[in-house]
């Protein structure tokens, strides 16, 4: 999971700079066209939350609790994509996207959470070797 996660992030970092400027440019015909759309604001706010879930994906890759928190971001840049892309298509794209993102982000931290407590409890119920001093022999205590 963690070169996934790795993968997503990176993946991520480079979306939001694409899906930033094809904001600006959505928000522009908003403006010129004056339509009261605010797909381009949106898509921006879009970009922002990839960038940050990117960033907090890579950072914590290795830890517990940091899928928890990028899947968390991507949910929210889901939900703010699909609530504001209007006539703005793309942004919709790029909702679905981060609501695939984040799934993947929080079931895989839920299965990876459940096969560290599995691994814990296994090695707490292993008994202990007990160790030898060099020669074969086992050391008395």
């Amino acid at each position: 999971m963690k070169t996934t996660k790795l993968v997503i992030g990176i993946l991520s970092i480079v979306l939001s700079v694409f899906v930033g400027f094809q904001s600006m440019v959505a928000g522009l015909g908003n403006t010129i066209s004056k339509n009261g759309e605010v797909g381009g604001s949106g898509g921006f706010l879009v970009a922002i939350v990839l960038l940050v879930a990117g960033i907090v994906a890579i950072a914590t890759r290795k830890g517990q609790k940091g899928g928890f928190v990028a899947g968390g971001f991507y949910i929210v840049g889901a939900i703010l994509g699909f609530a504001t892309a209007g006539s703005y298509g793309d942004l919709k794209i790029w909702a679905g996207l981060c609501l695939i993102f984040g799934l993947t982000f929080i079931i895989g931290s839920f299965i990876s959470n459940k096969n560290a407590k599995k691994l814990a409890a296994s090695r707490k119920n292993r008994p202990r070797k007990r160790p030898n001093n060099g020669n074969g022999k086992k050391r008395r205590r």
